[in-house]
């Protein structure tokens, strides 16, 4: 028996938990390639969008220079929020390295909640995906037992027919959840390795704003 007539001839409980791992499949895969991709290009981006920072001669410079390697818009926010404008507000009664402090620490966690985006979902799909399939099995068992009862005579093969297509659904929520837990893990190091980066640069464009007014030269 084969994929599709196990799902047409479950019951609403057991496709329902069928349409649930493949949808948390497609979506872990969706995430897995599209941070891989993205975290590719982020890491060469930021190495090369610091290095061309601290080689400019000025920030509008530089910003020049950022246009073309920070595709990802990592470091450049980081750039401008140090461009702090006068007025008559709390954000600005602090001294100029507070200021600094706050607008980059803003600045840095927008940058890397955009690294972290999807990790979430492949965390949960990681650590339910096999409950969801082992409810499918538990449930696909139950009424495999309550039809050989129904049925009268009990043999082996009666017997491990319907439990073996039971224990299909354990085994896809394993195959469904093993991909997420790896990518975390791996796309986890990755995303630590950038944030890193970043921060060091935060820590060294703010020494640099507050000792001089990197905008005016």
């Amino acid at each position: 028996m084969n994929a599709g007539q196990l799902f047409l001839q479950g019951d609403a409980l057991s496709r329902g938990v069928s349409v649930l791992l493949l949808a948390m499949s497609v979506g872990s895969w969706v995430v897995i390639l599209r941070k891989s991709w993205l975290l590719h290009r982020a890491s060469a981006d930021v190495r090369r969008s610091v290095a061309a920072f601290w080689q400019s001669a000025s920030v509008p410079q530089a910003i020049q220079k950022l246009q073309a390697f920070d595709r990802e818009a990592l470091v450049t926010p980081l750039v401008y929020a140090t461009k702090i404008e006068a007025n008559n507000t709390l954000a600005t009664a602090a001294d100029k390295s507070q200021q600094l402090t706050r607008v980059l620490r803003d600045a840095l966690h927008t940058a890397v909640a955009k690294l972290q985006f999807g990790q979430v979902l492949l965390a949960t799909v990681g650590a339910t995906a096999p409950f969801v399939g082992l409810l499918g099995t538990v449930w696909g068992i139950y009424h495999a037992l309550i039809g050989i009862s129904n049925a009268g005579q009990v043999t082996i093969d009666k017997i491990s027919g319907p439990v073996g297509e039971a224990l299909i659904m354990t085994a896809a929520g394993l195959v469904v959840a093993i991909p997420a837990v790896l990518a975390y893990n791996v796309l986890g190091r990755s995303i630590g390795r950038i944030e890193a980066e970043l921060e060091g640069f935060a820590r060294d464009l703010r020494e640099l704003a507050s000792s001089q007014s990197i905008w005016s030269t």
